[in-house]
């Protein structure tokens, strides 16, 4: 820590040239292909997100060495793409079972379920899951980690437990930061929004988080070019290129088959759609143009409108939405096969996206497995961490562990 601080003092844009280099190194392989490795624990895993842009596939040089998740079939992905290492169960019963033994780690990463603070859950107040980082901390003790990752909802920062969260950190001894990323900003074809708290002991993450962006939103950034100085706020790196869209991720893709998970190799084995009744059909050729939504429909055809939208008249603009080729999509959640629940019609055929199209937009690999039924897919894809979205933030932990063993 002191050689870095001092590194720091004499040459303040330091850190931004280390950014920059663990960047391109990671795009290019490099960092996969150094000898020094770091051991990673990821805690209410899910199909692992944030393992997988932590990992070899997207340059990292950090290795799953422990994983846990409440849900089976969570856990049968986890293992099917990065080994035999994760434990199914409720998290407290697993720390209270004397024959569980958390390995030596680096780095802890993991969302703690992000019900209890989500602007959906109408019952928030009092949920329990909001206290569920409390023995993701416990891991984080036993494994003697140096840094930790959170990630949740951007709710989560103004939240009672985001002070609590703050002070237990604080008393183990780490330094904590925390920001709300847009995944856009990050090669993800979504403008997905996530809160996340970095903790370091031997160094602030506040002087390296948030990762500067890799991508801008043309209609806002002209070119991007931004300074390169951390204090922007609204920083890019120099080779910084335009948001990936909905086109960039999914028009290769061709019309869907049946309404089954296809056993043919991927991409086609997500790629089934479903049977529309003769109303919902009527409805999607109702607003055939791109971002029309509900509103759209009662205008142009309300005998088609559901009446609860006709008398709601305000609120979920993007329901039933049209997705547009040349932005990135909204939030894919775990309902994205029901266009009435949110902007997940395909922009140009009669029908909501698919399960690899949704995949895609969350930047999961095509070779990606995912296991359990369509519907358990679904969930595992709208609930994850955009893997792009977490090689970013892999960047800076390993910025940090590597600043640390100089």
């Amino acid at each position: 820590m002191k050689k870095a601080v001092y590194i720091i003092e004499k040459d303040p844009k330091w850190l931004i040239r280390e950014e920059r280099r663990v960047y391109e190194a990671r795009a290019d392989g490099k960092l996969a292909r150094k000898r020094k490795r770091f051991r990673l624990i990821d805690v209410f895993a899910g199909a692992g997100g944030m393992t997988l842009g932590f990992s070899k596939s997207f340059g990292h040089a950090f290795d799953s060495v422990w994983a846990n998740d409440f849900n089976d079939y969570c856990v049968k992905t986890y293992k099917a793409n990065f080994g035999d290492h994760c434990l199914s169960g409720d998290i407290v019963d697993i720390l209270d079972d004397p024959a569980v033994k958390i390995p030596k780690a680096d780095v802890v990463i993991g969302g703690p379920p992000c019900q209890g603070f989500s602007l959906l859950n109408k019952n928030r107040e009092g949920d329990p899951r909001k206290q569920l980082w409390r023995p993701y901390f416990e891991i984080v003790e036993r494994s003697g980690a140096q840094v930790f990752v959170m990630e949740n909802v951007p709710q989560l920062l103004n939240s009672f437990e985001h002070g609590e969260i703050m002070g237990t950190a604080e008393a183990m001894g780490f330094k904590v930061w925390g920001d709300v990323l847009c995944a856009a900003d990050y090669g993800v074809s979504q403008t997905r929004r996530r809160a996340f708290m970095i903790g370091c002991k031997f160094f602030d993450p506040a002087e390296v988080f948030p990762p500067r962006k890799s991508h801008f939103n043309p209609s806002k950034n002209g070119s991007g070019q931004t300074s390169f100085l951390k204090a922007d706020g609204n920083g890019c790196l120099p080779n910084a290129v335009k948001w990936r869209t909905v086109r960039d991720a999914i028009a290769d893709l061709p019309r869907p088959k049946g309404t089954e998970i296809r056993k043919e190799d991927p991409p086609l084995d997500l790629h089934f759609g479903r049977t529309p009744t003769a109303t919902s059909l009527a409805r999607y050729k109702a607003i055939p143009k791109e971002g029309m939504n509900r509103f759209d429909l009662q205008e142009r055809a309300r005998e088609l409108t559901p009446a609860c939208w006709i008398r709601k008249k305000e609120g979920g603009t993007d329901l039933f939405g049209r997705l547009w080729w040349d932005r990135p999509a909204f939030t894919i959640r775990t309902e994205f096969f029901k266009p009435e629940k949110g902007r997940y019609l395909h922009p140009k055929q009669h029908r909501p996206i698919t399960h690899r199209e949704a995949a895609r937009l969350q930047s999961f690999p095509d070779d990606f497995v995912f296991k359990g039924s369509k519907i358990e897919i679904a969930r595992q894809i709208g609930n994850a961490v955009p893997p792009l979205l977490a090689a970013r933030v892999a960047d800076v932990v390993y910025m940090l562990l590597t600043m640390n063993n100089r």
